[in-house]
């Protein structure tokens, strides 16, 4: 029986982030594990595979649970449920953590799976790893092989987080033969495995013949990736694909809806779009102007004009789906007037900011709102669309080279890696924020309720950034596709479970 550590419900996204994955065909007769094959459709392509050395969500998005697999995933509920571990066990000191591993797994380069493996992917986060979100294995003081089917790790002290994030990208095993190329040939113990990559085009991926679980109901994936939202519809409408899975004009769902072709999933995510601010540098280092810049946006208006409505207003970094969620919506209400005023305490009456934003949909769309409900309060902003995810990554999440941007936070509970830590893009540096982290990760569940929700108070109430709206799961499918989540609430798009329809 397992015995999951205080966990934390919640985020990703599709990425895109708000991203789409797709594919071109359609099914075919005999086993659909074998001969059925299905297209599913993104709008931002990974920039390499390797999501050690690269940041964003695109990469996890098309490769994990797919081709790589952890020890542990979430389920639909956002439950840590097993994957590669069968069950483990927690100390009572809440400090050591026993794997409990399947012996019949085998990487796609036929090397067995064994805790072996287990230290090498844990250990290779801490030296090898080059993306920010390697710190959450920090709190690992040791991984050691207790024998090829257990594996023992020992943290520094108790953590709510860390199984958790064990679930995302963090968690992958990875075969320590099979690390030289990450960036363009990934191995893994998944369901399936990487067939090619055309660049600025389509990833394709066969079904992994020795996979040690439920068999994929499709052989062949395509995940086809377009330009544009209008391209992608046209993919679905003109049979190209078989799934939108992330739409990426809201506006343009009335083009789905013959309930006899197409079938539209609407529900959730944990993805935060957020207007992100440059905490560290003038002007946006003065808490009046982040006020009234959160004062002067009309946020039901906002997402009514940019996302036709659909996603929610949480006015934080936090969505429902976590336990320490708080509506905080009415925090900032739109005030013209009180944002006039901020700005004329702060001696910025002439404002000028650089918007720079990702080249999708949901940015740009959101961008001009902002940029012209900022013009009412005496705010000058130059949007500057960014190509993603090279581009934006380099300028803006590198080096922190701007003033504004937006971006949909997909990753899951994300708010401590986003505001707890001074050096993430944002340069939000709050003593108090990060205390009450370290409080909610080390204490008791109710403490960890307790802290989070203070914590996650001060970030909005300091105007560390505006929570435009929390991203919706608007899925278009073909009708007779089956397996299609409603909710996202991971990092990983599972294409496993998806069953074509019957051409």
């Amino acid at each position: 029986m397992t015995r999951p550590l205080a966990r934390l419900v919640t985020v990703i996204a599709t990425a895109t982030l708000a991203i789409t994955a797709a594919g071109c065909s359609s099914g075919t007769s005999g086993d659909s594990s074998t001969a059925s094959s299905l297209s599913v459709g993104f709008v931002a392509e990974p920039a390499n595979l390797d999501f050690t050395s690269t940041d964003g969500v695109a990469i996890p998005q098309a490769l994990l649970v797919n081709v790589y697999e952890g020890l542990v995933k979430l389920d639909q509920d956002g439950k840590i449920v097993p994957l590669l571990a069968e069950s483990w066990d927690i100390s009572p000191d809440r400090k050591t953590y026993t794997f409990h591993l399947r012996d019949n797994v085998t990487f796609t380069n036929g090397k067995k799976f064994t805790a072996d493996d287990v230290v090498f992917s844990i250990n290779r986060v801490k030296t090898d790893w080059k993306v920010s979100l390697k710190s959450a294995m920090d709190v690992v003081a040791n991984v050691e092989k207790k024998d090829d089917t257990t594996a023992v790790v020992t943290l520094t002290k108790p953590s709510n987080s860390w199984l958790y994030k064990m679930t995302t990208r963090i968690g992958a095993m990875f075969s320590r033969d099979g690390v030289a190329d990450l960036a363009n040939k990934p191995v893994g113990t998944g369901p399936y495995k990487l067939d090619s990559w055309r660049r600025g085009d389509a990833i394709t991926y066969s079904a992994n013949d020795n996979y040690w679980g439920t068999k994929p109901k499709a052989g062949k994936v395509v995940l086809k990736y377009f330009k544009d939202a209008t391209a992608l519809n046209n993919a679905l409408l003109t049979g190209g694909i078989d799934i939108i899975s992330a739409v990426q004009a809201p506006e343009s769902i009335q083009q789905f809806s013959d309930t006899a072709k197409y079938e539209v999933i609407e529900g959730t995510t944990t993805g935060e779009v957020v207007l992100s601010f440059n905490n560290s540098k003038a002007p946006l280092n003065d808490k009046r102007v982040r006020q009234a810049i959160r004062y002067a946006i009309d946020h039901k208006a906002l997402l009514d004009t940019a996302w036709a409505g659909r996603g929610q207003l949480i006015g934080s970094m936090v969505p429902p789906t976590d336990p320490w969620y708080e509506d905080l919506t009415n925090l900032y209400p739109h005030d013209p007037a009180k944002a006039k005023e901020l700005l004329a305490q702060a001696g910025q009456t002439k404002l000028s900011l650089r918007l720079r934003i990702p080249n999708l949909p949901y940015a740009v769309a959101s961008a001009q709102v902002v940029k012209s409900q900022l013009a009412a309060v005496g705010i000058t902003v130059e949007i500057e669309p960014l190509e993603f995810p090279a581009r934006w990554l380099d300028v803006v999440f590198k080096q922190a080279d701007y003033d504004m941007s937006i971006i949909n936070h997909v990753e899951p509970r994300d708010i401590t890696a986003v505001f707890g830590n001074p050096d993430y893009y944002l340069r939000y540096n709050n003593p108090k924020v990060q205390e009450l982290f370290a409080k909610a990760d080390a204490g008791t569940e109710d403490e960890q309720v307790a802290a989070m929700k203070e914590a996650a108070r001060i970030v909005a109430d300091d105007a560390a950034g505006d929570f435009l709206f929390l991203f919706p799961n608007l899925i278009v499918a073909k009708k007779g596709m089956t397996g299609l989540p409603k909710n996202l609430v991971s990092e990983s798009f599972d294409l496993s479970v998806l069953s074509p329809s019957e051409a």
